[in-house]
């Protein structure tokens, strides 16, 4: 590596630099597959053919003592089109031939992943063969103990959970030669669709030897004892690790297609802002995509997987990507056999399904201690069958994006990711689900007009890692009419996390930055202004009726360099708290803005100097949510696609197939909506909705798929207006059109 120190180095020069040669070894492709096993049509491939997946993850002790049948005849009842069957890695579930592959105790001289994939295939299933190389047996540890991840202090790792196993590194030999012989048999016997590995890209930091010597052929660095993003070697680490690891899915990819060339490796892999993946790689990378947050778990928003569903969409665009979702209870307790509530898997296959995830069941064990989830499953798949036609998505068409960055977490947020970054994500995005703004998320490498000109508003919540090019981006999309919404220290840090003297995209806020403000800013508030005619701005709407409100927690100092809009917030500073008899303001005026609003003709720029957004999700104050939603309906200027009015809480999405519309509401009333379990559905009455309709079209038909019956509505000036009477969990308006 070059001399000079990574604080000058690229992204992308560094990555060259640490491109290393996997050379993998070969298995001879001896094809043993069936008639049940036999690939498809060349030229046809499955990835946007399956629309409900089920997986089955066998146990050790499975084989001979489950049904298979019974599973089978559950994949045809639920209208399955798609499964994930064990196969091997830890425990392979065949009689594989290769050395170390641990066969199953039980397997004797039975093909329970044969037996299962030939029924499948009976049904005309796609198929995925499902491996996990995170753990191994005693005799792999005998035979090669270099596989083994080794601790800080030098230790090799036995597993966590399984003292008798061994934890493998994800670097080194294994995944690189015994994984890719592993991929290569089952592959040549079988001809499955794909293989989906769980657990794939390591259990935490490993010093085995492999890594030792890998890493500094590759940055000439020790490898790092900290967790600090800024730190040299932690920094190449990071980049290091994530090249290593695509080099193997590439490696798994390729000798996988080499056997079948419709097949691919799906990694279980990707996310949003803490995923320790590109999502931009991956996108680039998979074919289809299948995100594994499978329930929630104690204070989990119930949008959440909506909000996976967005996170992948926005680097993986139309490809098929599906949500996986657990029938039991998702704790750190791990009660794999369990299930949860029928609520909870109700609403959360919902939000997959409004925000464009195809519902992917898991179940572990073939053996069921508790049936009850068997019925509801059914259900939710029957309809989601019977709606397939307006399931199909071409687009959204939210015309707000709320835009995620993982340079953020990572360089910026590091082991405080969570709070410096992801709860000013969560807090907006919260904030946009109560004000009903259908929007998507939007990955930082992807500011390109292709990819946010579909927008009118790109939404940066503390989004303060950003490069030069990726401001020169967000400025040519306001250019071009686009309008910003910003928080915090937006621009205000380079991609690796360094600090500027000033903010990259200060020239489009109107501002220069002073200083950071000491924090927490205890008991401190925003005055509201009138402008020079007695009116408030609509950044104030809905709070006519006060003088002031409560500020948030973190700030930063700044000062305009360009005339702005005056300021429709001033600061009140912070003062006294305790004794009670000093608490009184010690200025009632200040010349210190809450906001900063820009006016550009088809742009609007809305900055706030502090953090609005995290503050909301910690507190949830009411008036941060009306500012934040006022914020982006100013910053909008147009009608939304959709309005939907009424009481409740409701998550609204819009889509167009190819001869439809459909607007998803997904009813997230309930007192227990920010902590799970819940107990029960609770329907909320009439909504009254207003949808824009494309230009030149006309409404056929009109029907509620949930409730399974056609509805009036009304057409005038390019909108159709209906009323949905009630909403359970998950109603989809369905628009049938013609084109004039």
């Amino acid at each position: 590596m070059s001399n000079r120190t990574l604080e000058t180095i690229s992204r992308r020069e560094l990555l060259a630099s640490l491109a290393l040669t996997s050379a993998a070894a070969t298995l001879p492709a001896e094809r043993t597959a069936t008639a049940a096993s036999a690939p498809r049509d060349a030229k046809e491939s499955w990835f946007d053919r399956p629309m409900r997946w089920a997986q089955l993850t066998l146990v050790e002790n499975d084989p001979g003592q489950y049904d298979p049948q019974f599973w089978l005849d559950y994949f045809k009842r639920v209208h399955a089109d798609a499964a994930c069957l064990s196969a091997g890695g830890v425990v392979a579930y065949y009689p594989t031939q290769i050395p170390l592959h641990h066969r199953s105790q039980w397997l004797k001289d039975t093909d329970p992943f044969g037996e299962l994939l030939a029924g499948c295939r009976k049904q005309n299933m796609v198929v995925l063969a499902r491996t996990d190389p995170h753990a191994v047996h005693q005799d792999v540890y005998d035979a090669h103990p270099d596989w083994i991840a080794v601790d800080a202090a030098g230790n090799k790792r036995r597993h966590w959970a399984s003292p008798e196993l061994w934890v493998t590194c994800a670097l080194g030999p294994y995944n690189f030669e015994f994984m890719t012989k592993v991929h290569q048999e089952i592959m040549a016997r079988y001809q499955v669709d794909g293989i989906f590995s769980n657990r794939w890209a390591g259990s935490g930091m490993c010093y085995c030897e492999h890594c030792q010597r890998n890493f500094k052929a590759a940055s000439g660095l020790e490898l790092p004892r900290t967790n600090d993003p800024q730190n040299p070697a932690q920094r190449s680490y990071i980049l290091w690790k994530q090249k290593r690891l695509f080099d193997v899915w590439k490696l798994w990819d390729a000798e996988i297609r080499k056997l079948n060339p419709q097949a691919r490796y799906i990694a279980n892999s990707g996310g949003g802002a803490l995923s320790s993946l590109d999502m931009k790689t991956i996108g680039e990378l998979a074919d289809t995509l299948f995100s594994d947050k499978q329930a929630r778990r104690g204070v989990t928003a119930p949008w959440a997987n909506g909000k996976n569903g967005k996170e992948y969409r926005a680097t993986m665009g139309r490809k098929a990507i599906g949500g996986i979702f657990s029938v039991g209870v998702e704790e750190p307790y791990r009660w794999k056999d369990s299930v949860q509530s029928e609520a909870e898997i109700r609403l959360w296959v919902a939000e997959g399904t409004a925000n464009g995830l195809r519902p992917w069941f898991t179940k572990f064990s073939g053996t069921l201690y508790d049936k009850r989830w068997l019925n509801v499953v059914a259900d939710i798949y029957d309809w989601h069958h019977r709606a397939e036609r307006y399931l199909r998505n071409e687009a959204p068409l939210a015309r707000v994006g709320l835009v995620y960055s993982q340079q953020t977490a990572t360089f910026y947020g590091g082991t405080r990711a969570q709070q410096k970054v992801e709860d000013h994500s969560d807090g907006f995005y919260h904030a946009l689900i109560e004000a009903r703004i259908p929007f998507e998320m939007v990955h930082d490498r992807l500011l390109d007009a292709a990819h946010v000109d579909q927008f009118k508003v790109l939404i940066l919540p503390n989004i303060a890692a950003l490069s030069e090019q990726q401001c020169a981006q967000l400025r040519e999309y306001v250019n071009r009419g686009g309008s910003l919404v910003a928080t915090h220290e937006t621009s205000l840090f380079d991609e690796w996390g360094v600090r500027r003297a000033n903010f990259g995209l200060a020239d489009v806020f109107g501002v220069n930055f002073k200083a950071q403000i000491p924090g927490p800013m205890q008991n401190s508030y925003l005055k509201l202004e009138k402008d020079a005619a007695g009116k408030f701005h609509p950044l104030l709407a809905g709070l006519e009726n006060t003088t002031r409100i409560i500020n948030g927690v973190a700030g930063v100092e700044v000062e305009p360099r360009t005339p702005v809009i005056p300021p429709p917030l001033s600061v009140i500073p912070s003062y006294p708290d305790l004794p009670m008899e000093m608490v009184y303001p010690r200025t009632q005026q200040s010349n210190i803005a809450g906001v900063y609003l820009r006016n550009l003709g088809r742009s609007r720029v809305v900055y706030f100097p502090w953090d609005i957004d995290r503050t909301f999700w910690e507190v949830l104050a009411e008036d941060h949510g009306k500012l934040l939603r006022n914020a982006v309906q100013w910053a909008l200027n147009e009608e939304t696609v959709v309005t939907v009015t009424g009481p409740g809480i409701l998550d609204v999405t819009v889509w167009r197939q190819k001869e439809s519309l459909t607007v998803h509401l997904v009813n997230l009333t309930n007192p227990m909506m920010m902590k799970g379990p819940l107990r029960e559905l609770i329907p909320i009455s009439a909504q009254q909705v207003k949808v824009r309709l494309p230009q030149g079209a006309r409404v056929k038909r009109v029907q509620l798929l949930s409730n399974s019956k056609p509805i009036p509505g009304k057409t005038a000036g390019g909108f159709l207006s209906l009323t949905v009477p009630t909403i359970l969990a998950h109603e989809v308006i369905a628009i049938d059109l013609a084109t004039n």
